[in-house]
């Protein structure tokens, strides 16, 4: 049987190892399907997707020079249908935000004055968008219940952080002249 790219067989699988299965295509030849050709989604066990003897169907993908053959399942697999086009109202991945697809430069994405955070705006500067991918009008923040702080609760608060950080720059400071000494 002369074995060529694109070819799809049906195999049994004949041995499971951590990284692939390798399958019998015909009497003495084999060939390895690797982890990554088994399925469609995430592979962390192929114990999960195959077992030994499991008659599987592959398409050879590839055969390098010393006739070792690279198959896949999934290769194999009939295509999946077109998915509709589940994205959010408003977003795109393309990392601009625009709703129509374009990009918007990284200094003109909700700043009033194109670009500075902190200018030409009592409250920082920023302007919040229409909505953006909102389904139900905008975002409304969670209610929570008023808690009231007392003033020995906020100096607990200050003086757990103030020891947080005071140790945090010790250390930092002792490991700075750990260094000048042993440069000396």
């Amino acid at each position: 049987m002369d074995l060529e790219i694109g070819t799809v067989l049906t195999g049994k699988v004949n041995g499971i190892t951590k990284f692939g299965a390798f399958v019998s295509i015909s009497p003495g030849k084999s060939g390895l399907v690797h982890i990554s050709e088994i399925a469609n989604t995430y592979v962390n066990d192929i114990h999960d997707y195959l077992t030994e003897g499991q008659e599987v169907t592959v398409k050879i993908i590839g055969i390098d020079a010393a006739g070792k053959v690279n198959l896949s399942i999934k290769a194999a697999l009939p295509p999946a249908p077109p998915r509709e086009n589940t994205q959010r109202e408003g977003g795109n991945r393309d990392g601009g935000g625009n709703r129509d697809g374009g990009y918007v430069p990284r200094e003109n994405r909700g700043y009033r004055d194109g670009g500075n955070r902190d200018g030409g705006n009592r409250d920082g500067g920023y302007v919040q968008r229409d909505n953006r991918g909102a389904r139900d009008g905008g975002y409304t923040p969670r209610e929570s219940a008023p808690v009231e702080v007392t003033f020995e609760d906020k100096l607990k608060r200050f003086m757990a952080d103030s020891d947080t950080k005071m140790s945090g720059l010790k250390q930092f400071s002792d490991k700075k002249s750990a260094r000048r000494r042993s440069t000396k």
